[in-house]
């Protein structure tokens, strides 16, 4: 069992007698914890520490989303992002989604273009299996969902590439494109990433040397000319680009 395993199963026992404290006692108590913690000689130090706190705080209130969304998380619905991908695909086309996590951005692709063929990729076999799950749940015909690393995949013909939230966790994206530009043949490439200029505090972690990307295993978080950069070096050619939600989404066409 892991640590946020562990944290989860004290936090669910432990909670029981929390919540007999009056909720209003219960902010007061956090606050001052938080303004304690924040005091010190050295304002630098104190910001560091500050933002570890304020990153735990953010993966519990996305541990709470999902449970809310019964293991989907709400952002699929409330930032409405699956849009972006159904606009750009032709009912028809042949479409693979690398690193599909949950299949969750698929399955709606599958849903709404009948008359295209879905294959979704992933490493995580756990990730899959949930895939499966809501496949047959849906009864869908029109898409399959592969345990794999993309680089390790056989050579697939398809129409349109998603890398959503990939290219991030990836050191050699550059090789890694044009990869599987090469194995895929595809014409067009949708790809969604986070955006380094989301917020100001990001920018300030990094100049107090605080650890400012949204995810541990993330290699880079683009700024928009970082991004345009390096597609640029890759064999694709940027049609669309716009950022919102803190992401930069852009559709973009094999140049070969």
């Amino acid at each position: 069992m892991n640590k946020k395993n562990i944290l989860l199963l004290f936090a669910n026992f432990f909670s029981l007698f929390w919540r007999l404290i009056p909720f209003k006692i219960r902010e007061f108590l956090f606050t001052s914890l938080f303004i304690i913690e924040s005091r010190g000689s050295s304002s630098k130090n104190s910001l560091k520490r500050i933002f570890i706190i304020k990153d735990k705080l953010e993966w519990i209130i996305n541990e709470r989303a999902i449970k809310y969304g019964n293991g989907i998380h709400p952002k699929h619905e409330v930032t409405t992002y699956h849009k972006f991908f159904l606009d750009r695909i032709y009912d028809g086309d042949t479409v693979l989604d690398v690193g599909c996590g949950n299949g969750t951005v698929a399955i709606d692709i599958a849903l709404n273009k009948k008359n295209s063929s879905i294959i979704g990729v992933d490493i995580n076999s756990n990730n899959i299996a949930v895939a499966n799950k809501l496949k047959n749940l849906f009864n869908l015909r029109n898409i399959k969902f592969i345990t794999n690393n993309i680089i390790d995949q056989e050579k697939i013909s398809c129409d349109t590439v998603i890398l959503s939230n990939i290219l991030e966790h990836i050191d050699s994206r550059n090789i890694f494109l044009n990869n599987i530009i090469e194995r895929t043949s595809a014409k067009l490439f949708l790809i969604r990433v986070p955006l380094f200029e989301r917020d100001w505090q990001v920018a300030f972690r990094k100049e107090i040397g605080s650890y400012y990307f949204s995810d541990p295993d993330h290699k880079i978080e683009h700024t928009l000319d970082e991004f345009k950069n390096e597609i640029k070096l890759s064999k694709l050619k940027i049609k669309e680009i716009f950022t919102i939600w803190g992401e930069i989404w852009a559709s973009c066409e094999n140049d070969k």
